[in-house]
Formats: structure tokens, C-alpha cells, sequence
């Protein structure tokens, strides 16, 4: 099996952080084969694997590293990998943080994680009984008024207990990410959001990294179905200009995508079980886009975004609402 080197990026707290992970959202119908695919990643030479405690799919992950670790017979160890998880929305007060967090490290049969992210800046009812999406009776919504400081100060002490090596946050935007630099004892390394050439966020992007926190891109590819909302819009990969783009340099429309992104320094999470594709999606360190087909690519901007999770618009801690 052809082993691909992947290049890394440096955090603020001097750890390196690679600059291609693999994805795991959705992926926990069949854990079985999820669990090959992703021995199948490692020993393809992904070392970053992002998670979370909403995906349900950490304890294969965990199985995973597990057996390719034995298999490896001492090439690969635990501090070889980065591993991301995050803490969800049900567990925004100290207390349940860190039973998220024992659960996450149980899951993944670790006794740390390389990152840890407050998955959402919103809280919802800590009622454990009621799944990750609580309800009341009648439908609606349960949210906790838990700050995302409070959750983000929990994470600061699993940093100093040596549980996380480092922290950071997901879906913050400028105006709560200001308050947790405002606020932090310990600064975040990352804001994990959605980046893709119709939601291209430059405005966020900008500031982050204006103040040393690395971005990283979930749904870098734009999503596989066509959006209901946006019908004059086609999916990101059939776009003529990404697709034109990618015929010149011998290129998948997938590895454009990406390699925008790594040319903007963030970082991509391109999630996939296909093995061909895994591999394409970490061929991206070969070629380098030129100046007008980064231009061409910013114009293709629509402010759009698939993961826009409405239904919680009226969350007082609610992102999206700004930028």
C-alpha cells in the first residue's frame, strides 16, 4: 500500500497539526466496515482522525487504532496519531463535560485526546435521558443557558490534567470567539467550522487566524445532494469552474476543493469510506493552484451553507446569526 506523507500546520502551543483529517460524521451505520476504513486510513498515512462524542462511532475508531497499532508490530504508537473529539451540546456544564469527555477517552481507548472542541457555543438540557436532541412534550427544543465559557473553562482543566494536549472550539463565531480569547486562561488552538467555495467565510477565517487560532474546515466538498433552497446552484464537485479547474492540473474536483483550502492555511476534514478516495484526498501536496484560480474559486462565494442547523435558530448562543 502506497503510504502518502501529509503536511502538517503549527498550532499556537507549538504542536503540529496535520493539515489533512479524516472525517466522521455520519458514518456510524455499519461500524464494521467503518472500523476497516479506517485501519485502512492510517496505514494509508492519515494520522488525524476528527470526532465527537455526538458521531457514535468513537468506539470503532478506538478499535481501529487498537488493531492497527498491533498489526504494526512497533512502526506505529499512540503519539503517532491526532485525535479530535468534541464535547456536545448536552454536557455544557463542568460536571458533564467531563463525564462527555471519560466517555469520548473510554470510546477511544485512550487515556487523552490531541484536541478537544466545544462541539456547539449553544447548551441544551443536561436531561441525559432524553438523547442529544432534547424535547419537551410538545416538540420543543430543551436548552440549557449554560455559557460557553463555563464549558470552555472545563476544557482548561482537562488541558492541565493532561486529558486533552490541547483545546479549542467548533461553530464560534467572531463575537464568541472574542470572548473566549477575552476570557481564556488557555488560548484556543482551533475553530472548527464550515468552509467550502460557496461558503468560503472569509471574514471568520481572517480573524482567526489574525489571532493564531488555526481553522480547520468540516464539509470542505460541499455536500453530494443538491440544496432544496438553492436549485440554480449545483453541488460543489459538478461546479464548471472547480471542474475546469481540475482538468488542467490532472486533478478530481474533490482534490481542488481541498487543496483551495490548504492554500488558504486551513486545515480539511474530508470524510469518505471509499478507499480510492481516501487516497485521493491526501494527493493534494503535489500541485499548488495559481493566483487566478483562487480568484476564480473566491467568486464562486453564495453564502451558503449546508449546515446551517435552523431548527436552533432561536438558541440565544445560536452562531450563525452574525459573523
Amino acid at each position: 500500500m502506497e503510504k502518502i506523507e501529509i503536511k502538517n500546520i503549527s498550532l499556537n502551543n507549538g504542536i503540529e497539526f496535520p493539515l489533512v483529517g479524516l472525517g466522521t460524521f455520519r458514518n456510524a451505520d455499519d461500524k464494521k466496515s467503518f472500523k476497516e476504513a479506517v485501519k485502512y486510513a492510517i496505514k494509508s498515512g492519515y494520522r488525524h482522525l476528527d470526532g465527537a462524542w455526538l458521531y457514535d462511532i468513537e468506539d470503532a475508531i478506538g478499535e481501529a487504532i487498537k488493531e492497527v497499532i498491533q498489526e504494526s508490530n512497533g512502526d506505529l504508537k499512540r503519539e503517532d496519531l491526532f485525535i479530535v473529539s468534541k464535547i456536545w451540546n448536552t454536557f455544557h456544564s463542568r460536571e458533564a463535560a467531563r463525564q462527555c469527555l471519560n466517555e469520548i477517552l473510554a470510546n477511544l481507548g485512550t487515556s487523552y485526546v490531541d484536541l478537544l472542541l466545544v462541539h456547539w457555543p449553544m447548551g441544551f438540557s443536561e436531561n441525559l435521558g432524553m438523547g442529544p436532541f432534547p424535547k419537551d412534550e410538545q416538540g420543543n427544543r430543551l436548552y440549557s443557558d449554560v455559557h460557553y465559557l463555563e464549558t470552555y473553562r472545563a476544557l482548561e482543566e482537562f488541558l492541565k490534567e493532561g486529558k486533552a494536549k490541547s483545546i479549542g472550539v467548533s461553530n464560534f463565531n467572531i463575537k464568541q470567539l472574542q470572548d473566549v480569547l477575552d476570557n481564556c486562561e488557555i488560548k484556543p488552538v482551533n475553530n472548527q467550522i464550515e468552509v467550502t467555495p460557496y461558503l468560503q467565510n472569509d471574514k471568520l477565517v481572517e480573524f482567526c487566524q489574525k489571532n493564531g487560532v488555526v481553522v480547520s474546515a468540516y464539509g470542505p466538498l460541499g455536500g453530494s445532494q443538491k440544496s432544496t433552497n438553492r436549485p440554480d446552484l449545483p453541488i460543489v464537485l459538478e461546479n464548471p469552474v472547480i471542474v475546469n479547474i481540475g482538468k488542467k492540473y490532472g486533478k478530481t474536483p474533490a482534490q481542488i476543493c481541498l487543496r483551495w483550502c490548504i492554500q488558504r492555511n486551513i486545515v480539511v476534514l474530508p470524510k469518505s469510506s471509499n478507499p480510492q478516495r481516501m487516497v485521493q484526498n491526501v494527493q493534494i501536496f503535489d500541485f499548488e493552484l495559481s493566483e487566478q484560480d483562487m480568484q476564480d474559486i473566491k467568486k464562486l462565494e453564495q453564502n451558503y451553507r449546508v449546515y446551517s442547523v435552523e431548527s436552533l435558530k432561536d438558541h440565544k448562543f445560536y452562531p450563525f446569526n452574525e459573523e
